[in-house]
């Protein structure tokens, strides 16, 4: 069912209305009563949402009454946002005119006699939101909603132990796996834990089911206990379920927890027992160390095990130290096998064959989750006509009837149980199409450019926000990493994850393609993906209140589509915040400078523009823009305007950047310039880019060194220079003042530059106790690494890939005490010295640390060291 995230975006206004400057306010005359009244409002509807959020799927009409406020509560974050609009374009015109004084006195004497229309419309439109609330007030106040806490996620489900192991498909192995983990001796005083962690429907339960029913498990443990914990994770009920399993006429529903724990600590005595704990939830540490205190053993060595099944990698790292068991999908055979068991009777499918070949198609859709094709094969028992197996094929999961025990309602309590920044978060992901890959640098843009995030604490940037919302969700099993490529990384959504998030997100983020006859004039985010560019044009027409508009790459390239695309963006969406357009688009049109709410404009590969329209600089609320691969000549002055930019990717054909003047960018985060072939140097002014954290160089052949000015961004925390063939990176100090340099580099990558002799000794030494990786790859030209490396005491990883020509490490190596990770490949030099200096490095690393410690030494492909060590050390010496 289609979510209104009602309270999130409450919580994003009533933001926003609180960090209303007071400058914005004077923006438009007499409107602070009528705010203060709008934000008084919105705080007394929210302080009710939880409850009408718990009311609205059994009543109707405040189920619409939600939609109505959503759609006004959406109308008061674009009147908010209309000040900061206005408060960009007053900022602008300041710094525009600073070289002229008395341009500036003139601008100073009436920046508080701004336009007339301005301040009347403001007034006009908060008055009409007022008004439109009031008229909603009357039919919200007749449901007697009530003040509550948020316990939204709170909800029992119950398990048992008990499973038929011949109606369980395809888990034999990894039961084998449990069973020996069970096996291991235990090293500590406390109950060790095996964590079973994945999504929702895979099957943990029931693996745990089988792994509590084998024969072996019940000799090896006497005593055996089964708790389903499901989400509340109250000591008390935990303790008093633990003791009836263990004997039923023990009487302990009054008892105090003095009395539980007393009964507990005698049940459990001289006793050898597995104890499992059921669908967790729970991640306060606290409640769990509590719990596991009591269950410690008391004299000696733990001979007891826990078994916990939950949906969180946070929750299994909370409760045991070692790595959780992750079962995968089943296999297509099997999946086959266990839907048969479900959608027929008993050798039934041997006389349909036609269905079964139907049937092989459907179980793809499942994508190895056990509970999805069950549901899908309960919902063809005893269906035996084609049309309706065609029927469900050809259906998206999410529109299928389903029931509570069913694959999504099962799915829909992790997504019940995020808070709800992470709801909208998650459902916004809907707008990538299934088994498309995800990059986390552009997903966390596309929510800054919605507003989706939360504000900042301090010393935190918006996409350190956004980081930890992409964290909290692969934590959850929602997302899973694919590539980790250290500036960003990409990420993947099970099928069936994808299926609850366009359901949930139906009225928020909408796929359009030739299929499409309407779309709800209230959607707010659009993904377009067809050839038929007519037809996703008309249905375009019909809509005024879109944020998003991204085109699929490789879709819709039609040059005429482009242009009637981007036309139409701009003449009906006025409130759009970003919008990707990859494509063979030879200008921008001049209005496009009227989207003045526009955050995020992705430009890639339109190698067709060759400049930017002269209203570019009206686009002043631009946080990222993306320019790579573009046709541009140069960089124009309009784009120095951009005051709240933070994320630029620049490709131009021109030899030199203009300077960078000083109060421009002083909120860029990142630089990226991309294939900029001709560029000989950086421009003149970066000392002025304050908040630069990430500097990115690729493809820029003639580019020879780094400016000094550098040394004046002490936010500079990645660099990254890749196949820039004549950089060298020679630059000694030659000022006194740079003995001292203190940078924060955290992060350097050197990858394919021929040119390169050696390292850069002013940006290391002056990043010594801050850089954690240093990667160096394809520098054929760089034969020895310098003796000073070895004050980089914060590093934790180094890499050294296809350095043909490097003979050496530096002498004492070992000194390198906080080094976890250290990887030589494709330096037949290097590792021929070190294979037999292998484990002398790792047996000097480690003396002097208690963490773990890698180090790995391969050639043409082939292992020629592997060395590891952590809890236990282990070493392997591969022959060549």
């Amino acid at each position: 069912m289609a979510e209104t995230f009602l309270f999130d975006i409450a919580e994003r206004v009533l933001e926003k209305l609180v960090h209303l400057s007071v400058d914005e306010v004077r923006l438009a005359f007499n409107v602070k009563t009528d705010l203060k009244k709008l934000e008084d409002t919105m705080i007394s509807i929210k302080a009710v949402l939880l409850d009408a959020e718990r009311q609205q799927h059994q009543n109707e009409k405040l189920r619409l009454c939600m939609w109505k406020l959503r759609d006004i509560f959406y109308d008061a974050e674009d009147l908010i946002d209309d000040f900061k609009c206005e408060t960009l374009c007053k900022q602008d015109a300041i710094n525009h005119l600073n070289t002229n004084s008395s341009k500036v006195r003139f601008l100073a004497s009436c920046s508080t006699c701004l336009p007339l229309s301005f301040s009347l419309r403001m007034a006009h439109k908060i008055k009409a939101i007022n008004r439109r609330l009031g008229e909603l007030a009357t039919e919200w106040n007749s449901f007697d909603l009530r003040q509550c806490s948020d316990n939204r996620h709170v909800f029992r489900r119950e398990t048992i132990s008990f499973v038929d192991s011949s109606d369980v498909i395809g888990r034999d192995e990894d039961k084998e796996k449990i069973i020996n983990m069970l096996r291991k001796p235990s090293k500590d005083r406390n109950v060790p834990v095996i964590p079973i962690v994945g999504l929702g429907g895979l099957g943990k339960t029931t693996l745990a089911q089988l792994v509590y029913n084998d024969d072996r498990v019940i000799t090896l443990f006497p005593l055996k206990i089964w708790i389903c914990v499901s989400e509340e994770f109250d000591l008390s009920r935990l303790l008093k379920l633990i003791i009836q399993s263990v004997n039923e006429k023990v009487k302990c529903d009054d008892l105090p927890l003095n009395a539980l724990q007393a009964h507990l600590t005698s049940l459990l005595k001289d006793k050898k027992f597995l104890l499992v704990l059921d669908d967790v939830w729970n991640e306060n540490q606290a409640k769990w160390v509590q719990l596991r205190n009591l269950l410690r053993s008391k004299d000696g060595l733990s001979q007891n095990k826990i078994i916990v099944t939950t949906r969180s990698l946070k929750v299994a790292s909370i409760m045991s130290s070692i790595p959780p068991y992750e079962p995968k999908g089943l296999s297509l055979e099997n999946c086959l096998t266990l839907f048969t068991k479900w959608a027929f009777n008993d050798g039934d499918e041997r006389h349909y064959p036609n269905l079964i070949r139907i049937g092989q198609d459907i179980v793809k859709k499942c994508k190895g989750v056990p509970l999805a094709v069950r549901t899908l094969g309960s919902l063809l028992f005893q269906k035996t006509d084609e049309s309706d197996w065609i029927y469900i094929r050809e259906s998206e999961i999410w529109r299928l009837e389903q029931h509570e025990n069913d694959i999504l309602p099962v799915l829909k309590l992790s997504y019940n149980h995020l808070p709800s920044h992470l709801q909208r978060c998650l459902a916004f992901l809907s707008l990538y199409e299934k088994d498309e890959i995800y990059y986390s640098d552009k997903v966390i843009r596309l929510w800054m450019a919605n507003g989706l995030l939360e504000h900042p604490k301090q010393n935190q940037e918006w996409e350190d926000v956004g980081k930890r919302y992409l964290n909290e969700l692969q934590l959850r099993c929602l997302i899973q990493k694919e590539r980790d490529f250290g500036l960003y990384f990409t990420f993947k959504m099970h099928d069936l994850v994808h299926d609850l998030v366009l359901d949930v997100s139906q009225k928020e983020c909408k796929t359009v393609n030739s299929k499409t006859k309407t779309v709800d004039e209230n959607v707010r985010h659009l993904l377009l993906c067809d050839e038929k560019s007519v037809e996703v044009l008309r249905v375009l027409e019909k809509l005024e209140k879109v944020q998003t508009v991204i085109v699929q790459t490789s879709s819709l390239r039609s040059k005429i589509f482009d242009k009637s695309l981007i036309n139409l963006c701009v003449s009906n969406f006025k409130y759009l915040r970003a919008l990707a357009l990859r494509s063979p688009l030879r200008a921008l049109p001049n209005s496009i400078g009227t989207l003045k709410h526009l955050r995020d404009l992705d430009l890639a590969n339109c190698m067709g523009i060759q400049k930017l329209p002269s209203s570019f600089y009206k686009l002043r609320s631009l946080q990222s823009l993306n320019l790579a691969g573009s046709g541009l000549k140069q960089l124009p002055d309009s784009v120095q305007r951009l005051i709240e930019l933070r994320h630029l990717v620049i490709t131009i054909e021109a030899k030199h950047l203009k300077e960078i003047r000083a109060g421009c960018w002083t909120s860029l985060q990142y630089l990226e310039l991309h294939a900029c072939m001709e560029l000989e140097c950086l421009p003149e002014g970066m000392q002025y880019l304050k908040s630069l954290r990430t500097l990115v160089l690729i493809f820029c052949h003639k580019l020879v060194s780094l400016p000094r000015s550098l040394k004046f961004l002490t936010k500079l925390e990645h660099l990254q220079i890749v196949s820039c063939h004549q950089m060298n990176l020679k630059m000694e100090p030659q000022e006194e003042e740079d003995k001292d340099l203190q940078l924060s580099l955290k992060t350097l990558s050197l990858v394919n530059l021929p040119a390169l002799t050696d390292l850069p000794r002013w940006l290391l030494q002056g990043s010594s106790s801050t850089l954690q990786q240093l990667q160096i790859m394809f520098c054929e030209n760089l034969s020895v690494l310098p003796a000073w490396l070895l004050n980089l005491t914060s590093l934790h990883e180094l890499e050294i890939v296809g350095c043909r020509n490097l003979s050496a490490l530096p002498e004492g190596i070992d000194r390198l005490t906080n080094l976890r990770e250290l990887t030589i490949d494709g330096c037949p030099q290097l590792s021929k010295r070190y294979r037999e200096m292998g484990v002398k490095i790792g047996t000097k690393l480690l003396t002097s640390k208690t963490l773990s410690l890698s180090i790995r030494i391969e050639e043409c492909g082939k292992i020629l060291i592997s060395y590891k060590s952590g809890a236990e050390l282990w070493l392997e010496i591969f022959d060549v």
